[in-house]
C-alpha cells in the first residue's frame, strides 16, 4: 500500500497515538511522527527506517516488523508483551523533524517529562540527538546513557533510526537497543 503526495501532505499536523501497554519497560521516543507515520497511523512506518530492523537485530522482536500500511493487530500486542512502548517529543506530523521549531521541541520536552512520570517506564530512549539536545537544553550531551535521568528514569539517547541520518546504521542502534533492554530487564 502506498500514499499518494496528495495523501501525505494532508497528514501535516496529525498526531499518533503513543503505543504503551500495562508492563511498559522500554519506552522509545522519536523525534515527531513522519508524514508517512501519520498517514499509516503507526510509528516509523516509512519504509528505509531502521527501528524495526534494529529492534530484531538486538534480539526485541521475533521478526522485521511493517508498519507501512500500518500496525497488525499481532505485531502491537508482540511490542506490548515484551513491554516496549513507543511515542514522540512533538507529536505533530511533519514532513522532516527540522521542520519543527525549538519552542516545539521544549514544549514537546517537558510533556514527555510529565508522560514518563505517569507511565514510569524502567529506561527511556530517545531517539535523536539534536532534538534531544534541543528539548532538555543539553546542548553538550552526546549518545548514550546521560547522566541525568528524566522524571526519575534512566535515560539513554541513541541517534535517529531514519533513513536520512547516516550517522546510525542498524547495527550500531541495536547495540544500544540491546543495552537499554537488558537495563530496563526486557526479555
Amino acid at each position: 500500500m502506498g500514499f499518494t503526495r496528495a495523501e501525505l501532505e494532508a497528514c501535516r499536523g496529525r498526531s499518533v497515538p503513543d503505543l504503551v501497554g500495562e508492563n511498559l519497560r522500554l519506552l522509545f521516543v522519536g523525534i515527531n511522527p513522519g508524514l508517512w507515520t501519520a498517514a499509516a497511523q503507526a510509528h516509523f512506518a516509512k519504509r528505509g527506517n531502521r527501528f524495526y530492523p534494529a529492534l530484531h537485530l538486538a534480539g526485541l522482536t521475533d521478526h522485521v516488523i511493517d508498519a507501512a500500511a500500518g500496525f497488525r493487530p499481532e505485531d502491537t500486542d508482540h511490542l506490548i508483551s515484551k513491554g516496549i512502548g513507543i511515542t514522540n517529543i512533538v507529536n505533530e506530523a511533519t514532513a522532516r523533524a527540522d521542520e519543527l521549531s525549538a519552542g516545539q521541541l521544549r514544549q514537546g520536552g517537558h510533556d514527555l517529562e510529565h508522560k514518563v512520570a505517569r507511565l514510569r517506564p524502567a529506561v527511556v530512549v530517545i531517539l535523536g540527538l539534536t532534538a534531544y539536545r534541543v528539548a532538555f537544553s543539553k546542548p553538550k550531551a552526546t549518545n548514550g546513557w546521560q547522566p541525568d535521568d528524566l522524571a526519575g528514569i534512566k535515560l539513554m539517547v541513541a541517534g535517529n533510526p531514519s533513513g536520512l541520518n547516516a550517522h546510525q546504521t542498524v547495527a550500531s542502534l541495536a547495540e544500544m537497543f540491546r543495552e537499554a533492554a537488558d537495563v530496563a530487564s526486557v526479555p
